[in-house]
């Protein structure tokens, strides 16, 4: 069996993180590091896709055009030295075929378009409680983290009509080993984006679900902590 493990921010905070053995230390200055003996700290580097809906309305005001579909692909960047993150995001929406009232089912109806979104000085939030009070719930999951900040969004490229900044929340989150043989478990599996107003307006208070398809370290390749793993 795995000992206990814990991720140090700067913030002096310990937290149990997900089935990884971490133990990092802040000094005064200087970078965080693994402590000499123990296993790589947090993946600093996280990429994946979302894929979700809007509602239709918000506190009964109507989206227009809405719902949207959403697909797109994201990064999450850490600096733990700091608890710092960056965190960007590119994606396409457009009305949902499902309420195409053309007769034809024309997609050029469906109002296609595009948004970026990007938080260059978001906070780390690594309590053993963090996740669970600040991330919406989903199914199985264990543990995580979460990174707030304010997001800039553009539409088509453009400064969005709804305006910024947003505040976001995003959630990292996964399932520690059960330590049942032959079962599977991916240690940090999902991803959830929540934004705040003005830009809720056009995208919904509702979390944006997705999922996390790699993570590693810049030169260090990909971690194992982002893949399935099969108990032995």
């Amino acid at each position: 069996m795995k000992k206990k493990e814990w991720i140090r921010f700067a913030s002096g905070k310990a937290a149990p993180v997900l089935g990884i053995l971490i133990l990092a230390t802040m000094g005064a200055v200087g970078p965080a590091s693994a402590r000499a003996g123990g296993s790589p700290q947090l993946p600093m580097h996280f990429s994946g896709v979302l894929s979700d809906y809007t509602p239709s309305s918000v506190n009964g005001t109507p989206i227009k055009g809405a719902p949207y579909e959403m697909h797109g692909t994201w990064t999450l960047d850490l600096d733990p030295a700091r608890s710092k993150a960056a965190f960007s995001a590119a994606f396409a929406m457009e009305t949902s075929e499902a309420v195409n009232t053309d007769p034809d089912f024309d997609p050029g109806k469906l109002g296609p378009h595009t948004h970026h979104i990007s938080v260059t000085n978001g906070v780390i939030h690594a309590g053993p409680m963090d996740w669970q009070t600040m991330c919406p719930a989903v199914s199985a999951v264990t543990g995580g983290f979460v990174v707030t900040g304010s997001a800039y969004v553009t539409a088509n490229g453009a400064n969005p009509p709804f305006g910024n900044p947003s505040p976001v929340t995003i959630c990292i989150l996964g399932v520690s080993s059960t330590l049942v043989p032959g079962a599977a478990h991916v240690q940090l599996a999902n991803f959830t984006l929540t934004i705040g107003s003005p830009a809720s307006a056009h995208f919904g208070p509702q979390a944006i679900h997705g999922v996390v398809s790699s993570c590693g370290n810049p030169g260090g390749g990909e971690r194992q902590d982002c893949r399935v793993t099969v108990v032995p």
